[in-house]
Formats: structure tokens, C-alpha cells, sequence
């Protein structure tokens, strides 16, 4: 059974930072491109950032400089490092996994930047 648990979400002032963590069971997770993705009331989920099985990274144009992904693939662990955040940062965050047709999701975390 596979599962994504993500962890960290929170309420936090404009300026300052949170760490969000995906714990990944059931999954071959070396092998698997992980991502983070978020959803605010009313909009799309959108891409945030993006780590392949290799460790190259990409992020969307909003977050970059701010934000940093990383992977632990001991621990199967997947971290979005968010700093400087931002009343538009305010959404709820999923950790992704994908292998080819293969696309996992967690059930989301909630992240609120507000004074």
C-alpha cells in the first residue's frame, strides 16, 4: 500500500518559514521523481517544485530563491524548505511521487501565511 504523509504545514507570519516534510512508504522511492504541488481556494493545483530520482531539481518561477527541495532516499523523505513566505504562498501543499504512469499523491497539508 502506498503512502504519502506529509507533515509541517502551519500558520506563520508573513517573512518567515516553515519546513514541509512527505514520508513515503510502499514505493520503490529512489526510483521515483518527487514533487510538491498546491492548491489555494478557487485556483488549480500548480506545481511548486520538483526533484527527479537523480536529484536535479526545478521550481516554479513564484517560489525560486525561496523555496529548496530536497530528498533523503535513506529515510524515504522528500523536505520543501519554504522561506520569505508569502501571503500568496497560503494554500494547501501535496507531496507527489511519479515512476512513468505511475503518479501517487498525499492528502495535503494546510500552510497559511498571515500577520
Amino acid at each position: 500500500q502506498v503512502q504519502l504523509v506529509e507533515s509541517g504545514g502551519g500558520l506563520v507570519q508573513p517573512g518567515g518559514s516553515l519546513r514541509l516534510s512527505c514520508a513515503a512508504s510502499g514505493i520503490a522511492f529512489r526510483l521515483y521523481a518527487m514533487g510538491w504541488y498546491r492548491q489555494a481556494p478557487g485556483k488549480q493545483r500548480e506545481l511548486v517544485a520538483r526533484i527527479t530520482s537523480s536529484g536535479s531539481t526545478n521550481y516554479a518561477d513564484s517560489v525560486k530563491g525561496r523555496f529548496t527541495i530536497s530528498r533523503d532516499n535513506a529515510k524515504n523523505m522528500v523536505d520543501l524548505q519554504m522561506n520569505s513566505l508569502k501571503p500568496e504562498d497560503t494554500a494547501v501543499y501535496y507531496c507527489n511521487a511519479v515512476l512513468f504512469g505511475s503518479t501517487h499523491w498525499g492528502q495535503g497539508t494546510q500552510v497559511t501565511v498571515s500577520s
